[in-house]
């Protein structure tokens, strides 16, 4: 290399000058050496646009396992807000490593898909491999023509250790009616316990009673405890009840991703921190359950920042089947994890879960259609109001729940009934194409049904036939469909909203062939594809973007500085990242690019018309200010850092939600150590 490419280098990544430097036999030898590059030095010479710093090269800011693919993806914006950016690499790229500035790989990016602009992102791109490159320790991949580098990053078998102990801690920040004291929350977040005052959900009341005033006492019920669903305080059964059972496959399929340091208030008991926070979850769906079985369907809580400051009333929803099905799908599938604990206390709760679990499946066969459709008066007269989201299912959606609580009851209990449920129904549920991402919950649950000692094996062949072929093919294809599908290397079909959630269920396809193909060679390649989606989550993207809120101190230069929360809402000192406040705490995965994302239509409506509600001086102002990004942007691009209110709608882009994060603790667990 020349003597001005090494002192280009060396400036890029220490910001001092060198001398007498040169590459081969003898080491350069360089006045002095940062023992650590500052994080913004990454972002000299880039554009700063609306999601901050616009990069042309990106990785994993957290980094690469030892042994896995690695590559960094350069980009050179064609379409959307990032085009004004006008690239193209150098020939020379290196990946060097910190602080030292050895180069321990150099050459030319290779071009991607024959220099056609991908479709998804608007954007040219070219790949930098380094696989081969396993030494743990700290890097930047640069380009050495142009004085451009990437985000600091590692390479270790440990990397994610830390990412993985944020984004569980998500959960702990979620829980209801539980104080956040600082020495685990933190000083910037720590807060009094919420909703447990007079009518609050220690007092919980019917909403489909009419709200009276004073109900009958028998109606009042206790029901403090779980999880805020999302941005909002809501708690509801279904969801809750599939939170349970993510989290769950994500220590039963990796246990060693999971430990008793999180930093939570149970820290240090012997029993790993996601399994007490799985009981935290238990004990609340616990309490939604009524005496004859059934799970009352949802719990709708006032919202305040921070939360406990909320000052109104709590509610229910009545039992449903959807609801007592999840619930016995959740009861069961976690039975089997604590009445298998050492701890007598873990072993009792698993007892009484299997009870539970039973009494839910026997009250949901015998009242097989009983729906109630939350905040919806033109399917359910008199819910508007209840929550937020909607929990009812479909029919489909029912008889899937059905199914996966009978196989969960059927591994606990052997029960010739569970089998005979399944068996009868199996074929209805098997994906006529595919499979594809949107029935990853089915897909699950079908091949865990598979794989029981004591399943059919007519049904279990059959199971395996269908699925198994299909997954295993998409895997085999999937590095070489990279070239043409996806620059970013983590493809999926569809954006909408809550994309982020997308790719880890696209992931997931990938990890059940992983899970369950006989062929180790095919089961390694199918991990090996999986993990790179966790990437494109961690910055592998067209903004660079680690979505994940807040995550500096866990190694990224460049995450989610805010999102839509009523905690950490517009006009608090959390409502984003800055010098001067703390923002959101770390470890929310958000929404991600939404392409169908619109504001309300009451900022296009004229003034006196029936739809023009945006009319005081804040609503004019939010409609007035410019939503490109989101709107008019590539799929990929169609992302916009902010957090404000109606009707500007970000809950269509940035909200969290435990789906999203209970999903991406499943990925990631695959991968932690």
């Amino acid at each position: 290399m020349r003597y001005g490419a090494w002192c280009l280098v060396a400036s890029l990544l220490v910001g001092v000058s060198t001398s007498h430097a040169q590459v081969g036999g003898t080491e350069p030898q360089k006045s002095s050496v940062q023992s650590d590059v500052a994080a913004a030095d990454w972002k000299k010479n880039l554009t700063t646009g609306p999601n901050g710093p616009i990069p042309v090269i990106v990785v994993d800011q957290f980094g690469y396992l030892t042994k896995s693919k690695k590559v960094a993806v350069i980009r050179a914006p064609q379409v959307g807000y990032d085009s004004e950016v006008k690239f193209s690499p150098g020939s020379s790229y290196a990946l060097v490593e910190l602080p030292t500035g050895k180069i321990v790989k150099a050459g030319a990016p290779a071009t991607w898909n024959g220099g056609n602009t991908d479709q998804t992102s608007g954007d040219n791109a070219w790949w930098f491999d380094f696989s081969e490159i396993e030494a743990p320790g700290k890097y930047a991949v640069v380009d050495i023509e142009k004085g451009i580098r990437s985000a600091t990053f590692s390479i270790d078998e440990h990397i994610f250790k830390d990412v993985m102990k944020h984004a569980l801690r998500a959960f702990f920040y979620q829980r209801a009616g539980f104080e956040k004291k600082p020495e685990f929350a933190g000083q910037a977040w720590a807060d009094k316990a919420s909703h447990l005052g007079p009518g609050q959900d220690p007092e919980t009341r019917p909403w489909h009673e009419g709200r009276r005033s004073n109900p009958a006492k028998s109606l009042i019920k206790d029901l403090r405890g779980g999880w805020y669903d999302a941005g909002d305080y809501n708690k509801y059964t279904s969801w809750t009840a599939r939170y349970i059972i993510t989290l769950l496959q994500a220590y039963r399929e990796h246990p060693q991703a999971f430990s008793d340091d999180y930093d939570i208030p149970e820290s240090g008991n012997g029993v790993p921190d996601i399994l007490d926070e799985v009981k935290w979850g238990l004990d609340w769906l616990s309490r939604m359950q009524n005496p004859d079985g059934s799970l009352l369907c949802v719990q709708a809580l006032a919202s305040a920042s921070p939360p406990s400051a909320a000052r109104g009333d709590s509610y229910y929803g009545p039992p449903t089947t959807s609801a007592t099905l999840m619930g016995a799908a959740a009861y069961a599938y976690a039975s089997k994890v604590f009445a298998t604990r050492p701890e007598p206390y873990l072993k009792q709760y698993g007892d009484d879960l299997k009870k539970r679990a039973t009494a839910a499946w026997t009250w949901a066969t015998a009242n097989p259609k009983v729906v109630y459709y939350n905040n919806d008066d033109s399917k359910q007269p008199g819910s508007k109001g209840l929550a937020a989201g909607q929990q009812e299912m479909s029919e489909i959606d029912r008889l899937r729940a059905h199914f996966e609580a009978a196989i969960y009851l059927f591994e606990m209990t052997g029960e010739a009934q569970f089998k005979q449920f399944a068996d009868a129904n199996y074929g209805a549920l098997l994906p006529s194409w595919g499979p594809s991402m949107w029935e990853v919950e089915v897909v699950d649950s079908l091949l865990y049904y598979a794989q029981l000692p004591g399943a059919t094996p007519e049904a279990a062949a059959s199971i395996r036939e269908r699925l198994l072929a299909n997954l295993s093919r998409d895997s085999e294809a999937f590095q070489a469909s990279l070239e043409k599908t996806d620059p970013y290397r983590a493809p999926m079909k569809d954006y909408t909203w809550g994309s982020n959630k997308g790719k880890t269920m696209q992931a997931r396809l990938l990890q059940l062939a992983a899970l369950y193909d006989a062929d180790p060679k095919l089961s390694e390649t199918s991990l090996a594809a999986a993990l790179e989606y966790a990437h494109y989550l961690h910055g592998v993207n067209p903004l660079g973007l680690v979505y994940l809120t807040n995550m500096a101190q866990a190694g990224a230069s460049h995450s989610a500085t805010t999102m839509f929360h009523s905690w950490f809402a517009r006009g608090t000192r959390w409502q984003r990242v800055t010098e001067q406040f703390p923002g959101p705490p770390p470890g929310f995965l958000v929404g991600g690019p939404n392409p169908q994302f619109s504001i309300d239509s009451c900022c296009s409506a004229p003034p006196g018309s029936p739809g023009y509600r945006c009319y005081s001086s804040l609503t004019i102002a939010l409609c007035q200010r410019n939503f490109k990004p989101p709107l008019d942007q590539p799929a990929a691009k169609s992302y916009l850092e902010y957090n404000d209110p109606w009707p500007a709608n970000s809950w269509e882009i940035t909200e969290p939600s435990l789906h999203y994060q209970s999903y991406y603790i499943r990925l990631l667990a695959a991968f932690t150590r």
